[in-house]
This record gives C-alpha cells, structure tokens and sequence, in this order.
C-alpha cells in the first residue's frame, strides 16, 4: 500500500501501530504518512502553546526531525500518539523557557480570523459570527494569562483531547498533577470568561 493511500484513510483498515512498525524499519512512505497524519495537529499545539506562527512551524520541524532519528527507539509502537505529542510538547516548552530567560515576547498571531474567515462564506449571521469572534478573542486572550504550565495541559486536554495519562507522559508529570493544573486552568478561565456567562 501507498503512503497516500494510508494518508488517505487514516490508517482505515492499517493499525497506526503497523504503519510506525514500517518507518521504525525504515519505510519512508510509512514516515511520510505518519507525518500528514500529525503535522496538522501538532502545529496547532505549537502555535496554541507558543502564539507565534514562525516558532510554531520551527518546533514542528524540529520535533519530526527527533521522531525520525528517535523511532527505531520506540519500544511499542501502539504508544506512538502519546510519544509524538510529548517530543512535540517538550520542544514547545523549551522555546518557552528560552523565551522566558531572554524576556522576548511572542508575536501576536490572530488565528481566530483564519478559523472565523471559512465561516464567513457559509451564509452565517454577520451577528452571530461577530459574537463568536468575541467570545474566541477573549478566551484566546484568557489563555495568554494562564500561567504555561496550565496552559499546557488545558490546550492538550480540551483542544486536542488527550487522556490524562497521555498528558502526563508528554508533560513528565504525575496524573494527579495534571489534573490538579487542569482545575486551576479552568477555574482562571471561568474568571477570564466572566463576562460571557
């Protein structure tokens, strides 16, 4: 089978596990679909967690260039998802204690509009679509607030749905923590949010 074809079903019928088994053997075809299966959602990660276009795609490019000298490494290749998101995560957080030590601040990316701007051609109510705008500009700016370790886990558990051991793994963290984090996130959001209840 063709990497695009495995591209095109998202694995279908093929284990994600046998497709990492192949690039773990070498099979670029098999790395290749590995990588447009995840890129997407691997970026927006790094651009939800750093809020700067230019050093999300650079901590994208980076974390795959690890995965592809790391797999042969990977003991179970079921526990890929889990593995990507954590080499993804740690590089995130390490632009952002750099960051945080040199005092730069990261370039306001306004990626609410191009998420808005596909729903203006939809036929939408111009209110209903201003009023959405505003709702997503606040939370965006109540998640700039959030300390980064909440952020963090906020971003991976509610915007990409992982588990709390998945966040635990990507973050080296204890489950309780990750779920203690997570409550304060959602309490300081709840305040940032106020407005909108």
């Amino acid at each position: 089978m063709t990497a695009e074809g495995l591209a095109d079903q998202a694995f279908g019928d093929v284990a994600e596990a046998t497709v990492v088994g192949r690039a773990q053997d070498g099979d670029l075809d098999a790395f290749e679909s590995l990588v447009r299966h995840y890129q997407g959602p691997l970026f927006r990660l790094a651009l939800r967690l750093m809020r700067d276009r230019g050093d999300a795609e650079d901590a994208l490019q980076d974390a795959m260039v690890q995965v592809w000298r790391k797999l042969p490494a990977l003991d179970d290749p079921q526990a890929f998802r889990r593995w990507i998101y954590q080499i993804m995560t740690r590089r995130c957080m390490s632009v952002l204690r750099t960051r945080t030590r040199q005092g730069v601040q990261p370039a306001q990316e306004d990626e609410l509009d191009m998420a808005l701007t596909a729903q203006r051609g939809t036929g939408e109510d111009p209110a209903v679509v201003a009023a959405q705008r505003a709702q997503l500009r606040d939370l965006n700016d109540a998640l700039a607030l959030l300390p980064e370790d909440q952020r963090v886990c906020w971003v991976m558990r509610e915007l990409h749905e992982l588990s709390y051991a998945e966040i635990a793994f990507a973050t080296n963290l204890t489950e309780a923590t990750v779920r203690g984090r997570l409550m304060r996130a959602r309490r300081n959001l709840l305040k940032g949010m106020d407005a909108w209840r």
